[in-house]
């Protein structure tokens, strides 16, 4: 079985820093016809996100459960839906909610989450690819041997400085699909 592990903030909604109310969500344009691409190449769609605003207390796990309830609705393709599950970590050292206020292995870029989701699904992680806006997403695909795709310009030349291997540097999500169905 093959994935794409998915960042959430930035690379398929539009980043708002701690997104912690469903009317916030933005689909980032392309976004849903890329997830269709992936679907359509026979891979899952996993979105693996670090949501610190519950650690910090900003939002509850039930307020986290109904906001990945709407991205479930927002990115349908008629009955078919394009993300296959999501994996988060509320965690952060920093946080003030005492049980989520610790260095935890599924926050990226450890590899914790994508783990948990190869077990589930029995993944191949040399079919696999990682896409992300950060470094932290690129460096949690170099630690699994996952290929790793960087959208957005902003973070490539702090990708480079930390020696992280990007696969490649796609303008957005849409262009990453496109990357990834020539490359089959």
């Amino acid at each position: 079985m093959k994935a794409i592990f998915l960042d959430r903030d930035g690379t398929i909604n539009v980043d708002v820093n701690y997104l912690c109310r469903k009317s916030d969500i933005k689909i980032i344009d392309g976004a849903k016809e890329a997830l269709k691409t992936f679907k359509d190449l026979g891979f899952l769609n996993i979105i693996v996100t670090n949501q610190s605003a519950v650690a910090r207390g900003m939002i509850t796990l039930q307020q986290l459960g109904e906001i990945h309830n709407e991205f479930d609705l927002q990115l349908m393709s008629g009955d078919l839906h394009l993300i296959d599950d999501i994996f988060y970590s509320p965690y952060h050292p920093d946080g003030i909610i005492d049980e989520f206020s610790i260095l935890h292995p599924d926050t990226k870029p450890d590899t914790g989450m994508l783990l948990k989701a190869r077990e589930k699904y029995s993944l191949d992680f040399s079919k696999c690819y990682m896409i992300g806006d950060k470094p932290r997403d690129i460096e949690t695909g170099n630690r699994a041997g996952i290929k790793s795709i960087l959208v957005g310009t902003e973070s490539l030349e702090e990708c480079g400085s930390q020696n992280l291997i990007i696969e490649y540097a796609a303008k957005d999500l849409l262009d990453a699909s496109r990357y990834i169905s020539q490359s089959k």
